[in-house]
């Protein structure tokens, strides 16, 4: 009993491990779409692009800061050098150490810091759009691949009815044949070869269908599996015809596609950018100061040790007329080294001052600095001119390519409907034997070519529809 609860349980397991893988095989658009920007180099190259210029940003905010640094030198010197304590030369070995703490504040540098804040600060913008535009990219291929598959799916479909439509038929005039009812025997021959045909089609459908998919995953970076299986869209309103025209969905592009922001956003960017190079010719005022003070193993001071009773060598006469000794007191000294706190302190200095920097000669490098900003700016422009062109021309050809394919869509509505009835009614007349094997085939042929004609020409439509959306920058999925 124990050993059917432990299987029973299994089995439970087994079968949700199995719904749930099957249902994990199972993507969507729309999760297609995040795979692919996730796993997408490109996007990841473009962020990190952007993060660089947002510290690049920030930078040129903090350079607005004062300075602040602190050095601290200590060393030893042999033979002939300079007593840092005495400045007097000495021939001894010391150890020294020098200490200092310093701060600067750029009170006017031409407006260069300034300026560098608004150059990174439209670099960072323009690097944000540069990473939307890749986000972007991956989408509308990530859309286009989709919808391949789908289109695919849909064929794959097609030919496989045509297969059902032609071994019904053969099945059909096999017993007429066995039972020598049927008029013609070529009509079995004839529907045997259409039936090959179709089951060829079904070959080149499936390989077409699979390399959709391969395709499809290679966007998403992810490992190729015959068990991928994407969600339909909804097939209501897929093929529609934009209410826009072409100029007008080009000047919508203008204001909110990434590409065209973020080339003008790099234009801008350098025009600062020469605004920043023209700061360097201007003078540079700016407002210092320090903290210092010294050490020295050489610094010694007197201190008094006694005091003793000398004679000066001289005489004075006394009273009596002799002579006497002149005795004086002398203090004793002896040399003490001072020691490193008190050096420290008593070594102490501070210095304060304004500055004021004024380029006259310097290689001429600041002028040929603001001649390359200049250039750099020229070229900007012409890629931002060039990015707008180019656009128009992409806007115009996705445009005409929409309109081709709605109209070629609703042409193949009104085809299929009349080779549908066509069919119909050619297929009733050659059950009944009055038409031949031939016209059946025409007609059927007829049918199944419109009706992948169609197929074909709504997913057209939609892509498109697409990519105009793509440029008006709202890809709606």
């Amino acid at each position: 009993m124990r050993y059917y609860k432990f299987l029973f349980f299994g089995l439970v397991a087994l079968s949700s491990a199995k719904a749930y893988a099957q249902s994990d095989s199972t993507y969507n658009l729309q999760k297609c779409i995040d795979i692919a920007i996730k796993n997408n180099l490109d996007v990841k190259q473009s962020e990190l692009k952007a993060q660089s210029a947002r510290i690049d940003f920030n930078q040129a905010k903090e350079n607005m800061l004062p300075t602040l640094n602190g050095t601290v030198n200590h060393g030893i010197n042999n033979g002939r050098n300079i007593n840092p304590f005495t400045n007097a030369y000495v021939t001894q070995s010391l150890t020294y150490g020098n200490y200092s703490l310093e701060s600067n504040l750029t009170l006017f540098g031409g407006l260069q810091n300034v300026n560098a804040i608004k150059q990174t600060s439209l670099a960072y913008q323009a690097g944000k759009m540069d990473l939307q535009q890749a986000k972007d990219l991956v989408t509308i291929n990530v859309i286009t691949a989709y919808l391949l598959v789908l289109d695919n799916t849909e064929l794959l479909a097609a030919v496989k009815n045509q297969v059902d439509v032609s071994a019904k038929q053969v099945e059909r005039l096999t017993v007429l044949e066995k039972d020598g009812a049927n008029k013609l025997p070529s009509d079995l021959y004839d529907l045997q070869g259409t039936l090959g045909d179709n089951k060829l089609n079904v070959v080149s459908a499936n390989s077409a269908l699979e390399n959709a998919k391969l395709s499809l995953m290679q966007i998403l970076n992810i490992p190729y599996s015959k068990n991928f299986v994407l969600q339909p869209i909804n097939a209501e309103d897929v093929a529609k015809q934009s209410a826009l025209s072409s100029d007008q969905i080009y000047e919508t592009a203008l204001q909110e596609l990434a590409l065209v922001k973020a080339a003008t956003l790099r234009r801008q960017s350098a025009e600062k950018a020469v605004s920043v190079a023209k700061g360097a010719l201007l003078p540079n005022i700016s407002l210092y100061g320090g903290l210092y003070t010294n050490y020295s193993s050489a610094a010694q001071s007197s201190v008094f040790k006694d005091s003793s009773v000398v004679n000066t060598g001289g005489y004075i006469n006394t009273p009596g007329g002799g002579k006497q000794s002149v005795l004086s007191t002398q203090a004793n000294y002896v040399n003490k080294d001072i020691g490193y706190y008190d050096q420290f302190k008593n070594n102490y200095s501070t210095q304060f001052g304004v500055s004021l920097r004024i380029p006259i000669l310097n290689y001429f490098q600041n002028h040929n600095k603001v001649a390359k900003a200049k250039i750099d700016l020229l070229s900007y422009k012409y890629i931002e001119e060039n990015t707008k062109i180019k656009l128009k021309q992409d806007v115009e050809t996705a445009y005409l390519n929409m309109t081709s394919a709605y109209n070629r869509f609703s042409v193949l509505i009104d085809q299929v409907k009349s080779y549908g009835e066509s069919f119909r009614t050619a297929e009733i007349r050659f059950n009944a034997g009055v038409l031949t094997s031939v016209d059946y085939v025409v007609a059927k042929n007829n049918l199944d070519r419109a009706r992948i004609n169609l197929i074909n020409a709504r997913y057209d439509c939609y892509i498109y529809n697409k990519i105009l959306d793509y440029y008006q920058g709202k890809l709606a999925l």
